[in-house]
Parts: C-alpha cells; sequence; structure tokens
C-alpha cells in the first residue's frame, strides 16, 4: 500500500524527492524536541534512507502526509523498531506546528491502525510517547491504544501504549 487518502490528507510512500521537506520538519526544535532532537540535515538524509529501505524489506513504512491542495503536512507510519531488545512495531507520526491541534494526529491514528490491524493483519501494534507529550498520549487514546508500561528510551522517560487486533 504505496499511498492512502483520509479525509483531509494524502499519504504517499516516502521517496527521496521528500527530503526536503523531511529537513524542514527536523530542523524546528518545537516538533523535535518529542522526536530526539533537532536532526542535522546529514541526518535526516540517513533517516530517509533507513525508512526507505525498510520499505523494501517489510513492505509497509512511513508516508508523506501532504494536505488534500498538496501542501506537506508532515509525516506517519507504521515501523519495526526494537524495544527492550524486544522487535516491535509502532505507529509514528510528526506534523508540521501548523497543522497542530486540528486533529490530524488522531486522523492518521486512526488510519495506521487499521492499516496495521486490519490489511497488514499485524498482532499488536504500539505507540512509544515520551512522558511530557501530552498531546500524543492523548491521540493514542483517542484510538484505543492501552497504557502498558513505562521504560527509558535514549536517557528519556517514555511510555508505551498498545493496541491488539
Amino acid at each position: 500500500m504505496h499511498h492512502f487518502s483520509t479525509n483531509r490528507l494524502t499519504a504517499e510512500r516516502l521517496h527521496e524527492s521528500d527530503i526536503a521537506d523531511l529537513v524542514a520538519l527536523h530542523l524546528d526544535a518545537e516538533v523535535s524536541r518529542y522526536l530526539g532532537g533537532v536532526r542535522a540535515p546529514d541526518v535526516t538524509r540517513t533517516y530517509l534512507a533507513t525508512n526507505m529501505a525498510h520499505w523494501d524489506q517489510h513492505g509497509f513504512g512511513l508516508w508523506t502526509l501532504r494536505t488534500k491542495d498538496g501542501t506537506f503536512a508532515g509525516r506517519a507510519g507504521i515501523r519495526h523498531i526494537l524495544v527492550d531488545d524486544v522487535d516491535e512495531i509502532e505507529i509514528a507520526y510528526a506534523f508540521k506546528r501548523e497543522f497542530w491541534g486540528q486533529g490530524f494526529a488522531s486522523e492518521i491514528a486512526t488510519a495506521l491502525t487499521d492499516i496495521a490491524l486490519s490489511q497488514l493483519k499485524l498482532l499488536s501494534l504500539i505507540g512509544i510517547v515520551f512522558v511530557g507529550n501530552g498531546a500524543s498520549r492523548r491521540v493514542l487514546e483517542k484510538s484505543n491504544y492501552l497504557l502498558e508500561r513505562s521504560t527509558i528510551r535514549h536517557g528519556e522517560d517514555v511510555v508505551i501504549y498498545r493496541i491488539r487486533r
């Protein structure tokens, strides 16, 4: 599934042509504060290459998100991630600040959860959220994810939410 749409967004599989939008997104300190910090352009290039390879290996991954008029809104997806030495599959999303507080994260979380559990037939999906990121925690809770546990990831206190098929 290389592309899909929600009511207000179109999602396309990440591509090399997305680099400028991703660099700008990852350079925004407010956006990146819950993503592990601002990423230099070369780090974002590596991030893009890694996530494009994820698609090739697993048949799913991250999508670029655009509004119906074509404006870059952010990125989101489903990907394998190692958490406390366990291979998990996480839901991930990040939006430009101008799209915060308008329900876009909930919209994409619902769509990604449906894709993961219904179409890809994955058994479960997790969301990893910095403890202080109340907005993202609410998104997952509204999408019926349950708080599973707390852990430390890259030196930060995080909580793990899970939803099962």
